[in-house]
């Protein structure tokens, strides 16, 4: 499970804003999450205006992933995503970071869904990339939920991913924050993780839902 830490700090998780980042009231803090959907479309010109906001708000470390809108990320060359990134701005891809003694491992990918950005099939493809995830993970930050936690649709279907249910059971991190699917946003304890669903939008991309904080306290 999780390495363990014995920090207090300030986490604020949000997920899928989709282009309407600046209508958010954030006071600020230690850390601010980004689980990804930062943009509509995923063009440059969206990712630039999400990247200055994002770099400029009130917070010591600033994380984020990209989700399936957001093309940009997985289309441009590693070398020009690279000099889009702000000073002070920490852009996880199926990669990792320590800040204050807590291991944050970030990973865009998501099943399979009409032929959107990091759309890998179920099975032994997408299971390479939660394989990457680190055994002493403390807080794992996806993009698309776990089956059967925080991901059942508006027209009651389940769609997280099973194969990274079984690896988040086996690592067991304090925390996993993910969204995608709009109309699971909460948070549920369950075997010692807390998972939280930040979509700050709602199924018709109405701005209705609030930032999601952590408490690292242990």
């Amino acid at each position: 499970m999780g390495g363990g830490f014995n920090v207090n700090m300030e986490i604020i998780s949000i997920s899928d804003t989709h282009g309407q980042h600046k209508a958010l009231q954030l006071a600020g803090g230690d850390m601010i999450i980004h689980a990804g959907d930062v943009s509509g479309r995923g063009g440059p010109r969206e990712i630039v205006d999400f990247l200055d906001w994002f770099s400029k708000l009130n917070f010591k470390h600033k994380i984020f992933i990209p989700g399936n809108h957001d093309f940009f990320f997985e289309n441009s060359p590693s070398d020009v995503i690279n000099e889009f990134i702000p000073k002070g701005v920490t852009y996880l891809n199926d990669s990792g970071i320590e800040i204050d003694g807590i291991k944050i491992w970030g990973s865009p990918i998501t099943p399979w869904f009409f032929d959107w950005a990091f759309n890998r099939d179920r099975g032994e493809e997408i299971k390479k990339h939660w394989n990457l995830i680190p055994m002493d993970t403390d807080i794992l930050v996806t993009h698309g939920p776990p089956l059967g936690i925080l991901d059942r649709t508006i027209g009651g279907e389940l769609t997280g991913c099973e194969d990274l249910l079984a690896c988040v059971q086996q690592i067991r991190p304090e925390y996993h924050i993910f969204g995608h699917i709009h109309e699971g946003y909460g948070r549920l304890k369950y075997d010692g993780t807390t998972f939280i669903n930040a979509s700050v939008l709602d199924e018709r991309y109405n701005l209705v839902n609030s930032p999601t904080p952590l408490c690292m306290d242990n």
